[in-house]
């Protein structure tokens, strides 16, 4: 059986794991990144917003965990400007919540869902962008080259992984015991290079990139992406190792 080495964080890791298992594809989770809510912020007057951007799930999961807790009206006024969101896994769970979000891109990055908004949508207005702390800064940007107004909230923030675990997968990375190794963010390909100490892949491994964002952080590190899925999700992001290690 061929492996899978997940490195998402382990509150989603279960769902991509359904996902390989559906192939016959085992896996080992190791994450690479663990989240925390980060501290010292609160929700703002999002009436006084054109419209909010949601990077991540975990975006949505630790802005409304404090919205319903801290100021569950401001719900409300969430629902009434234009929401967007990177992935359609995040725009699932803004639905939990009762939020529509704008049309997705077929590729989802930053830079794609930007070319999705006219520049008009963006000139002298202001907006919410909700990120972790290792967030590129790409839509901000964007809207400032548009003359929008962002207003960044720091939701949560990657923590680097355990140490100890490190050492054992780089044991079975070297005994060949691992197939794949699969990210889902540069951080998750930065901070298991990082922790392995060494950015050399065996022959015959593969290296799985869910989107192009995550493909460039490795292409940086120095490391060749063989496996990028047509569509940026779980399901397709399985489809797409299985069919690698058919070949």
């Amino acid at each position: 059986m061929s492996t899978v080495l997940v490195t998402r964080p382990r509150h989603q890791a279960g769902s991509f794991v359904q996902e390989l298992e559906k192939y016959g594809l085992g896996s080992v989770v190791f994450p690479t990144i663990e989240i925390r809510p980060a501290p010292a912020w609160k929700i703002p007057d999002i009436s006084t917003f054109s419209g909010a951007f949601f990077t991540s799930p975990n975006s949505v999961r630790y802005f409304m965990k404090r919205l319903q807790t801290e100021a569950p009206e401001q719900l409300e006024h969430l629902k009434a400007i234009k929401v967007y969101a990177v992935g359609k896994t995040t725009a699932n769970d803004l639905a939990t919540y009762g939020i529509t979000t704008e049309p997705l891109p077929k590729v989802a990055d930053a830079i794609n869902l930007m070319e999705t908004v006219a520049p008009e949508e963006i000139e002298g207005k202001s907006f919410l962008f909700l990120k972790g702390n290792l967030s590129l800064g790409t839509i901000p940007a964007i809207i400032d080259e548009r003359g929008g107004h962002c207003h960044a909230i720091t939701v949560y923030e990657n923590h680097p992984p355990d140490l100890e675990k490190a050492r054992k997968i780089r044991q079975m990375i070297d005994e060949g015991r691992i197939s794949c190794l699969s990210f889902t963010s540069p951080s998750t390909a930065e901070n298991f290079f990082k922790a392995i100490g060494t950015t050399t892949i065996p022959e015959g491994m593969k290296v799985a990139a869910i989107g192009m964002t995550t493909a460039n952080a490795l292409e940086k590190l120095g490391v060749h992406t063989d496996i990028i899925p047509s569509y940026y999700d779980a399901p397709h992001f399985a489809e797409a190792i299985a069919e690698a290690l058919k070949s």
